[in-house]
């Protein structure tokens, strides 16, 4: 992980609705979801990074809690899982999950194409009730790119080296000397 430079709320928020917005035609959009999450880890935290992590650092990055939208089966428990660990639970059960969960496989689908974008993290949980159980590993926390994240390591997109730029809330150097974070 490297930190690339401090950067502003007003540009974290401007840059995640240039590709992300929230009057997007398509089913589930969850985008001002996202923003709530951003604003209230800009609330909670303040202090945004622009961050390169490689492929390595997204399969760590920690998860909270997500049922899908309207859907019947948990892709990540209340105690959460690592990107990489979900995928391990997915691919273990995608026949029963895929038609349980029909529009997150959906969001799954149209990521594995796609160009990546950036994803938006948290160096510790948000006060939420879907972070209430998280257990903090030793990767970043996921605030918006779930879908992205877990599409991209299900369809092995990027190698263990590959770099992808974030946007990070919190005290990297904190995080780093507390939680196990390389910088």
């Amino acid at each position: 992980m490297h930190v690339v430079s401090s950067v502003t709320f007003d540009e974290v928020r401007s840059h995640f609705r240039r590709d992300h917005p929230v009057d997007r035609e398509h089913e589930a959009n969850t985008n001002q979801d996202a923003v709530n999450a951003l604003e209230l880890a800009d609330a909670t935290f303040g202090g945004w990074s622009r961050v390169r992590i490689t492929g390595a650092d997204v399969s760590e990055v920690m998860l909270p809690w997500h049922l899908s939208e309207g859907g019947g089966c948990e892709l990540v428990p209340r105690s959460g899982l690592t990107v990489g660990e979900a995928v391990r639970l997915l691919r273990s059960r995608e026949a029963e999950w895929s038609e349980a969960d029909p529009v997150c496989r959906a969001k799954l689908d149209r990521f594995r194409d796609a160009p990546p974008t950036s994803i938006y993290l948290s160096t510790l949980p948000l006060p939420h009730e879907d972070y209430s159980g998280l257990t903090l590993g030793k990767g970043l926390v996921h605030l918006d790119g779930l879908h992205r994240m877990v599409s991209w390591e299900l369809g092995r997109r990027l190698s263990p080296e590959q770099e992808l730029t974030v946007f990070v809330a919190g005290d990297i150097a904190a995080r780093a000397t507390t939680g196990g974070l390389s910088t």
